[in-house]
This record gives structure tokens, C-alpha cells and sequence, in this order.
């Protein structure tokens, strides 16, 4: 008998393109070695839920979906198996994370690589009591992604989420936060902060920053201030189009972020609603994510010239 394998799977990211390829991808994990026990998402929050209810009983887990629901998945392996090898094959709009690590789009062939890949050990966000793989994120444009209809994101594709946040444009709002990046404290008043570990996020290049790596123990925080006029608007985003820093966008690295705020602040983590806070503690768990990736495809930095 082989290794269990949960195949956790959203049917409707991406266009729904998993239905075309489900009976191939199984047939892939199979031949691999694998007795695989495939379950369709039903609803938000389902691919934590089942793989909490089913880690004592398999191997190793894939998931096939967004971003959401790698999120879902990772989440669950890092409180109930943590030393738990997970595999992805990308299936969402976006794909920030599968694009960062160079997974490739052809599902098919992503799980071939997850049958002949080598242990990738990635590091992971730890936020609160919640666990995040390359975003959590406070301020503009943060709600797009999870407010964004699928089915729009179906047609669109990642469209949808700029028609989306088009819509914010005018009417950015303003936090006032602390901020304490590895003792380096800052205090003011913002309009978006992100925390990652990701050479993408919303699809776009340096807006981490230009030399990212996702298992060196630190997180890229990117703080950016309340623009008062359309001149600093525009300043803030060509500074995170081409990963700058200025006066009115700060960067950090760091191990551990702390943010307290006076009022509730929203958040999101990779996409999906992680809820209000008045208080947040972002810790990079360096290494413990364990990632099959096929090292006949390097994952290579991103060139700080490109």
C-alpha cells in the first residue's frame, strides 16, 4: 500500500480549469506512489476544515486552487502537521506565490514536479494565531482580492482585480499605527502596509522589492504613508511599481513585526479576509514550510537589475 495523499481542490478557481485536468492529475499522484484521496472545496474555510479533520490519517497533502486556498491548507498543516510535505498545483487568477517559486501553470506537469521534487523549506508567516505563506497586508486596495466576484475573476481574470481597485482610487484611507520591525520602531500615519515573502504580489514585479529570498528568516515590509495631494499619490505609485523606497514609502527587513493601532484595522492574509485588529504579531517561522519543488528548475532570486 502507498503513502496517503489528501487532494484538496477548489473546483471553481481559475476559470474552473481543474475539471479539464482532475482525471490526469490523479492519475499522475497515483502512478507517483500514492493512494489519493481527492475532496472538492465546498465553501470558504473547507480546505482547512477538512484537513484538520483528516492529518492524522495521511502522508502528505496537495492542494489545487488560489492563493486562498494554499493559505487554507498551509494554515492547517502548521497547526495539526507541521512537518507535513505540501505540494501545489496553481489554479487561481493570480498565483503570486506559484509564480514566485517558478510552479509551473501546466497543472498537469505542476503534478508531475510535486511527484519528483526534492523538499523545498520555505518560510511562513505566523500572524497572531493564524498562519499566512506570502502576504498579510492592512490599507488600500487590501480587500480587492477577497471582494472581487468570482465569476468576474473567472471571465477577467487578474482584470477583475484591477477594475476593482480602480475604484479605490479616491478614497484612500489613513491608519495611525506603530510599528516595531526588529527594534527599529516607527509611528505615523498610513494608508497600506504589507508584511511578505513573495517576489510578487497582485501579480507585479519589486513591488517587494528588487532581491527577494524566501527562506533566508526575514520578511519584506513595505509602510506606506497618508498621500495629502495627487503629487504624492502618484510618487507612491511609481516608488512600488519599480520597488523603491522614499519618503513616503518605507522598506524594512525583518524577523518580527509588531503594529498597534487605536482603532480596529482589517487585514489580509494571501488574499482571504484575516479579520480586525488592534494589535498584530507577524513572526517569520524561517524554513518550516515543507515544499515539494522540482529542483530540475532552480528557484532562482530575482536579479536586483531585472
Amino acid at each position: 500500500m502507498g503513502k496517503k495523499l489528501l487532494f484538496v481542490y477548489n473546483p471553481r478557481s481559475g476559470r474552473g480549469l481543474i475539471k479539464q485536468n482532475l482525471a490526469e492529475i490523479i492519475d499522475v499522484l497515483t502512478k507517483g506512489g500514492y493512494d489519493v484521496i481527492a475532496h472538492p472545496t465546498q465553501a470558504a474555510g473547507d480546505a482547512r476544515e477538512t484537513f484538520a479533520r483528516m492529518a492524522g490519517e495521511v502522508d502528505t497533502v496537495v492542494c489545487s486552487g488560489g492563493d486562498g486556498t494554499m493559505d487554507e491548507v498551509v494554515d492547517a498543516v502548521m497547526k495539526y502537521a507541521p512537518a507535513m510535505p505540501v505540494g501545489y498545483i496553481p489554479a487561481g487568477s493570480t498565483n503570486d506565490f506559484a509564480n514566485s517559486l517558478a510552479i509551473s501553470k501546466n497543472m498537469v506537469e505542476a503534478a508531475e514536479d510535486i511527484v519528483v521534487g526534492d523538499i523545498y523549506q520555505c518560510d511562513v508567516g505566523a500572524f497572531n494565531d493564524k498562519h499566512f505563506i506570502y502576504v498579510a497586508a492592512f490599507g488600500m486596495f487590501t480587500n480587492v482580492s477577497y471582494e472581487t466576484d468570482q465569476t468576474l475573476k473567472n471571465n477577467l481574470g487578474h482584470l477583475a482585480y484591477v477594475l476593482e481597485a480602480g475604484k479605490q482610487l479616491f478614497n484612500i484611507p489613513s491608519y495611525h499605527i506603530m510599528v516595531d520591525a526588529d527594534g527599529r520602531k516607527v509611528e505615523g500615519n498610513y494608508a497600506y502596509g504589507m508584511i511578505t515573502n513573495s517576489r510578487l504580489v497582485g501579480g507585479m514585479k519589486n513591488i517587494t522589492g528588487r532581491a527577494v529570498d524566501m527562506n533566508d528568516g526575514l520578511f519584506e515590509v513595505t509602510l506606506v504613508h497618508t498621500p495629502t495631494n495627487p503629487i504624492e499619490v502618484n510618487e507612491i505609485i511609481q516608488a512600488l511599481l519599480n520597488g523603491a523606497e522614499t519618503s513616503l514609502v518605507e522598506k524594512v527587513k525583518a524577523k518580527r513585526v509588531t503594529i498597534d493601532s487605536a482603532e480596529e484595522i482589517a487585514w489580509t492574509l494571501d488574499g482571504e479576509y484575516g479579520e480586525a485588529h488592534t494589535h498584530v504579531e507577524i513572526e517569520n517561522r524561517h524554513k518550516e514550510l515543507q515544499l515539494f519543488l522540482n529542483r530540475r528548475k532552480p528557484v532562482k532570486l530575482v536579479s536586483p537589475n531585472n
